[in-house]
């Protein structure tokens, strides 16, 4: 993967562009403020999209038991109709 560094105000100003040639040509971005990396943009492969999903459902799931919307063991087998 090649590594491209640009200025945080050219991140801002082409942000859609540089998106799109991330994705097409596996570039990564490191974002510069003031000479000083802030962030970097890459593309995410369909593995790494799957998993930031899979962790966001697992993130909603936990705060849905925190704040008591769970289900009995009779609630589910009577909505699968079991």
């Amino acid at each position: 993967m090649v590594t491209k560094l640009i200025g945080v105000r050219e991140f801002r100003q082409n942000m859609a562009t540089l998106c799109e040639k991330a994705r097409k040509n596996n570039w990564r971005f490191v974002v510069l403020s003031h000479n000083k990396p802030i962030f970097k943009m890459e593309p995410l492969s369909g593995k790494d999209a799957s998993l930031e999903k899979l962790m966001q459902e697992i993130a909603e799931a936990r705060d849905d038991v925190k704040k008591g919307r769970v289900f009995t063991p009779d609630q589910v087998r009577k909505n699968l109709e079991l």
